[in-house]
């Protein structure tokens, strides 16, 4: 299993905050009931972490309707004893 940030955007209007929660909580995953957001601070926004196989599936955890928008990124951490791989990692 790998490790993902899920970032998934919707529009600033009051709207839309309460599409977005509803949507992720009727969802009844565990993933998204428990994602964390970011809209009281102006940050509309939800992120989960997830640890599934892919970015594919991944996005496939959420509500059809926020897929197209969000965002899948890689997560790792590294250690001392790894801290050379972090230059090989390193992509730009």
């Amino acid at each position: 299993m790998a490790r993902y940030l899920v970032e998934v955007p919707h529009q600033d209007r009051k709207e839309a905050c309460e599409l977005a929660v509803r949507a992720f909580l009727e969802t009844g995953s565990h993933f998204v009931t428990g994602a964390d957001w970011g809209c009281s601070d102006g940050e509309h926004k939800a992120w989960l972490i997830v640890d599934v196989g892919s970015k594919d599936e991944a996005l496939s955890i959420l509500p059809p309707l926020f897929r197209h928008d969000a965002k899948v990124t890689s997560l790792e951490q590294f250690t001392l004893d790894r801290r050379g791989d972090i230059i090989g990692a390193h992509q730009g």
